[in-house]
């Protein structure tokens, strides 16, 4: 799916590039076709700037997705997730994230969160980076619990695993 998205806009790097921001972002496009998170505009000159475009690149990007359906669908619908990693330690909790050997291969969430179960840990929230729209993909995992010991060198021994940052 995500490659049928990027390939609607391959002719146009601008527009890719405005379509790449909003999915990282978990911006949506109202159907008055001005950019949006969870509802709340976000105005086209604050997207352009942000990615080095201009505004009437941004503002043309909205208008071909809601001229496609299945990117009218997505884009309508689409919705942001509070990052906790950030403040993580104001809240008390830990930040585990890992770097993959290869972020495309399957098992990498479920071979990491089978570890820290394994540890009796309670995860608060978990999100990847997709390695199609990020540079350096990764998993960050929110624990609310101090590390036992062997926790971390469990999860660097998995073999998905090139590089655990605490």
């Amino acid at each position: 799916m995500w490659s049928d998205i990027i390939h609607e806009f391959s002719d146009s790097p601008s527009q890719s590039r405005v379509v790449r921001f909003l999915l990282e972002n978990g911006f949506g496009v109202r159907e008055d076709g001005r950019i949006s998170c969870n509802g709340i505009e976000v105005p086209a000159t604050a997207v352009a700037k942000a990615i080095g475009s201009d505004r009437r690149v941004v503002d043309s990007t909205a208008r071909h997705i809601l001229d496609r359906p299945m990117l009218r669908e997505i884009f309508l619908n689409m919705r942001a997730t509070p990052d906790l990693s950030r403040v993580a330690e104001k809240l008390g909790f830990t930040v585990i994230t890992v770097l993959p050997r290869d972020a495309n291969e399957k098992g990498i969430i479920g071979a990491a969160v089978r570890v820290l179960t394994e540890h009796n840990l309670s995860i608060r929230q978990i999100f990847v980076t997709d390695p199609r729209f990020s540079e350096e993909p990764k998993l960050v995992i929110i624990i609310e619990d101090v590390l036992p010991v062997g926790t971390i060198e469990a999860i660097r021994a998995l073999p998905q695993v090139k590089q655990v940052i605490i």
